[in-house]
């Protein structure tokens, strides 16, 4: 931005180019949907926050604005409260306490579940909505795919148990490979609605997918994880000297983490019972 806030055209052209166009490019205009546009702005929310979704929201809407300047039957696909970002929401740092941990695992159904593996696992929202069946070995390896030109990516990663066992649980469609499959045929892709749902089930409204992303990478902290492990089961690329170097896998280091992740997870929501000794009359 300049230093009026105005955005430069190159970078409305980079925005166009990298997020708008490979998707509805030769698409008529008038035809684009609410639907598809809350699956856009979630889909760049999960990769790039909460800021990111609303500069391409902003651009979205002032090519509405211009198509809808020069068609009187256009029917505008925005409506208010589609923004995601604030300036409170500045360097975000919300993560799930205690509380709202054992309340999401107390709550059951395949949006919840799905919740649960993105905070077992740590990975993005577009991967584990995107999870199939066939990529999840017998052993427990889930293989994520990598994605054109993408940066950063966790590959296989070793679940453990609790995450399983929530997949598993999962009802299975000979129609569709996905763990989550949606209503077209896709996996899931479809989150605004049942995620207001779960906040209010959970009693807060003020936490998004990708705190749960957060809120993992928090977790193995507490967990005692060492940072360049957490970083890798995360699938952030390493920067520098390491990154550049280190081409190790750490495939049992990553799967230990998980681990010790979900044990901790685990202890959360069933708390240990206070152990109390009682003593007895001597005989």
């Amino acid at each position: 931005m300049d230093a009026k806030g105005l955005r430069s055209s190159d970078k409305i052209r980079s925005r166009l180019n990298k997020v708008l166009l490979p998707l509805w490019g030769g698409r008529d205009f008038a035809s684009i949907r609410r639907g598809e546009v809350m699956r856009l702005l979630d889909k760049v929310e999960d990769g790039s926050g909460a800021r990111s979704a609303d500069i391409t929201l902003s651009i979205i809407s002032g090519m509405v604005t211009w198509f809808a300047q020069r068609n009187e039957d256009y029917v505008s696909p925005l409506v208010k409260g589609m923004r995601r970002y604030s300036k409170a929401d500045n360097a975000r740092s919300r993560v799930l306490n205690d509380d709202e941990i054992r309340a999401l695992f107390a709550i059951e159904g395949t949006f919840a579940d799905m919740c649960k593996v993105l905070l077992l696992t740590g990975q993005r929202l577009a991967k584990v909505s995107a999870m199939r069946w066939p990529d999840i070995a017998r052993d427990g390896t889930w293989s994520i795919p990598t994605e054109a030109r993408e940066k950063g990516n966790a590959g296989d990663l070793v679940l453990p148990e609790l995450a399983l066992d929530t997949i598993k649980r999962q009802p299975r469609f000979a129609s569709s490979p996905y763990v989550w499959p949606g209503r077209t045929g896709g996996h899931r892709r479809s989150f605004f609605e049942p995620l207001k749902d779960l906040q209010a089930q959970i009693g807060d409204p003020d936490w998004n997918l990708h705190d749960l992303r957060r809120s993992a990478r928090s977790l193995m902290s507490r967990a005692g994880i060492k940072p360049h492990i957490a970083e890798r089961v995360l699938g952030h690329a390493i920067q520098g000297v390491e990154g550049t170097y280190d081409r190790f896998a750490y495939t049992q280091e990553r799967a230990g983490a998980l681990k010790r992740l979900a044990s901790l997870v685990d202890s959360i929501v069933n708390p240990p019972e206070n152990n109390v000794v009682q003593f007895g009359k001597p005989a």
